[in-house]
Parts: C-alpha cells; sequence; structure tokens
C-alpha cells in the first residue's frame, strides 16, 4: 500500500537542512504571527454576528470556542516540538499516518489559508473604501468591485495582496518585524475600546442573558469559532524559530491565551453597552463607539479593523507559502516551490504563486461562495492532529517531547469530539463545495504527487 507509506523524521529533518531557511524568529515573534493572524475581521465582526444567535450569551460563546481552540492548539504544541518542521499538520500526518492522509491534510490546510488570505483581502477593501468615502473620496465601482458585485476587478483587494506577499518575498525577519508593530498597534486599539465602551455599559443591557437557551450558545460558538482560525500557522515557523522545542509551544500557548482575553472582553463590553438585537453585524465594534457618540473612537477602531486585517493576511499567507514549499520538497508538488531565493532566504517561487493566486481570487471571484467550505478544512486538520497525539503516544512512547499535551488521552478525544460537532452545524453545500475540492487534491496526487514523491523516487533507486 505505496499510498500509506511514511516519511521519518529524520528524512524530514534532512529535508529542512537543505532548504536553508534562517532561524531568525523568537517567541514573541511566533505570538505576535498568531495575535495578527487570529485577531483581524473576526473581533470586530463576527462578534456582532455571534451576538444575534445567543445574545450577551456569546460571553460564554467565546470562552467555550476558546476552550476548543486552546485544546487544539495544546496537541499542535507537543507535535511541533516533537517533529520541528514545517508544514504544520501536513508533516505531522506524513509521519503519523502516511503519503496520502498528509496531500489530503495539506489540500484541506490550502482551503483554509490561500481562501482565508482571499477573504480577507475582500474585506480590507471593502473597510478601505468606506473610509475613503467617509473622507469624501468615493472611488468607481468598477474597479472596487468583483463581476459578481456589478464591478470589473477588485482593485484595492489585489493591490494589498501583492504588497504584503512582495514584503513576504523580500525577507521573514522584515516580515515579522511589520507583523509585529501592526500588532502591537491593533492591541492598542482594542484595549482603547474596551476602556471606552466600559463607561457606557448598561446592566439591564445583559437581562435576558441567554434569550435563545443553549442551542443559542452552541449556535454562536460554531459562528465565531472562526475567529480563532489562523493560530495553527504558528506550526508552520519551526525551521525558522530559533529553539522550535521552546519558542513554537511558548508562541502558541501565549498566543490563545491573549486572543481568547481579548475576545471575551471585547463580547462583555459589546453587549453591555448595545442590546444585542440592535448590534450592527457588519461593523459591530465601531458602530457601538457611534452609537454612545464616541465618533472619533468608531473611527480610529475603523484603523485598527484594517491594520489587524493586514497581519492576519501576512500570517496566513506566510501559512500557505510554508505548506506549499513542503509538500514540493516532499515531491507531492512541482519541485520549483521549494526554491529558496539565495539572497532574501526565502521560498521565492512558492510566494509569488501564492500572492497571485490569492489576489486574482480575491480580485474576480465571488468570495461568499467559496468561504464557505474554508472552515471544513480547518477543522479535520485540528481533528488529524488530535489524532496523531494519540496515535505517537502509543507508537512513539519514548520519543523526546520537550512540550507534552496533557490529560492525555482525555485532551485530543474531548478535541476531535467537539471538531466533529462543530462540522455537523455547517450547511450541506458546504460539504458538497468541500468534497469537489477534496477530489481535485486527490486527482492531482494520483496524476503528479505519487509519482514525483520523493520517498518513490528512494524506492525506484534501492530496486
Amino acid at each position: 500500500m505505496k499510498i500509506f507509506r511514511k516519511k521519518s523524521l529524520d528524512k524530514m529533518m534532512l529535508s529542512a537542512q537543505k532548504t536553508h531557511l534562517k532561524k531568525t524568529l523568537k517567541t514573541k515573534d511566533i505570538a505576535a504571527l498568531g495575535i495578527g493572524a487570529v485577531v483581524g475581521v473576526g473581533i470586530f465582526v463576527a462578534t456582532g454576528a455571534g451576538a444575534h444567535k445567543a445574545g450577551p450569551g456569546i460571553i460564554i460563546s467565546f470562552l467555550l470556542a476558546g476552550l476548543v481552540a486552546c485544546l487544539c492548539g495544546l496537541c499542535y504544541s507537543e507535535l511541533a516540538t516533537m517533529f520541528p518542521v514545517s508544514g504544520s499538520t501536513y508533516s505531522y500526518a506524513y509521519i503519523t499516518f502516511g503519503e496520502i492522509v498528509a496531500m489530503i491534510v495539506g489540500w484541506c490546510l490550502t482551503s483554509e489559508y490561500l481562501v482565508a488570505c482571499s477573504a480577507v483581502a475582500s474585506g480590507w477593501s471593502g473597510t478601505f473604501i468606506g473610509i475613503l468615502k467617509n473622507a469624501g473620496i468615493v472611488l468607481p465601482k468598477i474597479i472596487t468591485a468583483s463581476p459578481s458585485k456589478g464591478g470589473i476587478v477588485d482593485l484595492p483587494a489585489i493591490l494589498i495582496t501583492l504588497i504584503l506577499t512582495y514584503i513576504l518575498y523580500y525577507g521573514m525577519k522584515e516580515s515579522s518585524r511589520v507583523n509585529n508593530l501592526i500588532v502591537i498597534i491593533k492591541i492598542a486599539i482594542i484595549l482603547l475600546f474596551l476602556i471606552l465602551g466600559a463607561t457606557h455599559i448598561h446592566v439591564s443591557n445583559y437581562k435576558p442573558f441567554a434569550p435563545f437557551g443553549f442551542k443559542g450558545i452552541f449556535a454562536g460558538a460554531s459562528v465565531i469559532f472562526f475567529s480563532y482560525i489562523g493560530f495553527d500557522a504558528i506550526a508552520t515557523t519551526a525551521e525558522e524559530a530559533e529553539d522550535p522545542g521552546r519558542d513554537v509551544s511558548r508562541g502558541l500557548i501565549i498566543c490563545l491565551a491573549v486572543v481568547s482575553l481579548l475576545y471575551i472582553s471585547v463580547a462583555f463590553v459589546l453587549t453591555g453597552m448595545v442590546p444585542y438585537n440592535k448590534i450592527v453585524t457588519e461593523d459591530a465594534v465601531p458602530a457601538a463607539l457611534a452609537s454612545v457618540g464616541i465618533n472619533w473612537g468608531s473611527a480610529l477602531v475603523g484603523v485598527g479593523a484594517i491594520l489587524g486585517m493586514i497581519s492576519t493576511m501576512i500570517a496566513v499567507l506566510y501559512g500557505q507559502i510554508r505548506v506549499f514549499m513542503v509538500m514540493s520538497r516532499d515531491g507531492l508538488l512541482p519541485k520549483a516551490l521549494s526554491k529558496v531565493h539565495p539572497k532574501h532566504n526565502t521560498p521565492y517561487i512558492a510566494t509569488v504563486l501564492t500572492g497571485a493566486t490569492a489576489a486574482i481570487i480575491a480580485g474576480f471571484l465571488p468570495l461568499d461562495i467559496i468561504t464557505n467550505f474554508l472552515s471544513i478544512g480547518t477543522l479535520l486538520s485540528f481533528s488529524v492532529v488530535a489524532l496523531a497525539v494519540l496515535v505517537l503516544r502509543y507508537k512513539m512512547p519514548n520519543a523526546e517531547r520537550k512540550f507534552r499535551c496533557p490529560a492525555v488521552p482525555v485532551t485530543p478525544i474531548v478535541t476531535i469530539i467537539c471538531c466533529i460537532i462543530l462540522m455537523t452545524t455547517l450547511k450541506p453545500i458546504t460539504w458538497v463545495a468541500f468534497l469537489v475540492w477534496l477530489a481535485i487534491g486527490i486527482l492531482m496526487y494520483i496524476f503528479y504527487g505519487s509519482k514525483h514523491s520523493s520517498l518513490e523516487n528512494e524506492e525506484d533507486k534501492a530496486s
């Protein structure tokens, strides 16, 4: 059964050494990358959407979603310290379950990172155009909307994607500096909202706390859980971390702790400021400040949303580029994608391909349809990581684990169950779209990956 052949950790590490990526990322850089990925559109928009389903109980929804994300994070931390290579879930699946599962997981990660970047770029464009409009600058619709929305091309979405692609092309050290600065500004603006909003909380707005009962709270959790998507990009930094055994696990845990605290705090203040049924879904946080007359604060938070989306795009682009690079290195995708630039020490062909593809999707395609299946791929990846922790505890009990996931097997099992529950809340059309995407990935493996796999080449040489 060649499709289930596994790659050893030694071979994975040998491949990583040949790539010559610079180890420049510290714990703070990795944590900032994760925070930048997660604290984006979700904290400004998803909070309002979730509140309409759960009422003030959205606070509990964020707590539940945060707990699930933290469970996933604990599983990721163990595997990231065991296998300090780029590729995240893809690499773990290759070592644990075999080649075909790795290909499927890598393809699922592509649906998460690539489509997420395009969707956020489109959202960034809409917010940016809105800010310009408020300043009296109106751009023609023909260059600010996709064909499905009455225009020809969403030019701002394309431009921001290409600018960030160039930054990542130029170098990871420079990219992390830009991202760290943006994250600091973004958190400062969120803290400003919490301080300003706390003075306008009315306790009466918390009653009834759960108008739709536990069903509403769980429905709210399924809506806002995807605000946590992106933290797994941290696992793709392993080859560029100064000390992957220490920095990756610490960065991941710091990221999830900070993000969970911010989300729960924003949900608490937002639902205290505005009755849940009057929260503006599309622009929840800035609109809440405007509703109490703090217009300057509303404008500042709008700028924070713009910056938040930029850091999210940097993180998901980074994650996608590294997944392409590792899959290429293993022969499952064309070898050109793993070439590293001699001057900038970045996988430049994978970077250009990823950025160009994301820009085209953002500029021309109806993202409301494409993003429907983004979440399934993510939840499937989370489930694979949790299952890998269970399997490796049995198959490799004596392997060095600089971070050990606590309460195994309970933690991984609960993680898998939670992911399955969240997947069952998604619409049937979402599953259909995902299965089509999955079929494309399997066909790519049959006609290219299985024939060019590095393990296949080794077997040919041995014979």
